[in-house]
């Protein structure tokens, strides 16, 4: 089966940097789109960014574009989300996601808490 493992997670302060990891183990992932979201507190899921496996296309919100880096490691079967310049309105709990590319996320991670103080 497939699964998704996010890392790297903590608490900052507000200007720092953080870089998250996700592993992904259990198929081919040639075919699929990766993608960050985020949930914080008494809101709802939100898209951050996403990267193809193949070609390495990325996609990102308006909100974060400039700050945070989506990459990949093929060869690791890992992506990763850059996040510099961090504010406390990034707090959120963010969620690693995968599937088909052109079709919607069928596979989550467990979550890793991020935590920006002022």
């Amino acid at each position: 089966q497939v699964h998704l493992v996010e890392s790297g997670g903590g608490l900052v302060q507000a200007g720092d940097s953080l870089r998250l990891s996700c592993q992904a183990s259990g198929r081919t992932f040639s075919d699929f789109r990766m993608a960050w979201f985020r949930q914080a507190p008494g809101k709802e899921r939100e898209f951050v960014a996403a990267i193809n496996w193949s070609g390495g296309t990325t996609y990102y919100t308006t909100f974060v574009k400039g700050r945070f880096t989506i990459s990949k490691d093929n060869a690791k079967n890992t992506v990763y989300l850059q996040m510099n310049s961090l504010k406390p309105e990034d707090t959120a709990v963010y969620y690693c996601a995968g599937g088909l590319e052109n079709t919607g996320y069928d596979y989550w991670g467990q979550g890793t808490q991020v935590t920006v103080s002022s």
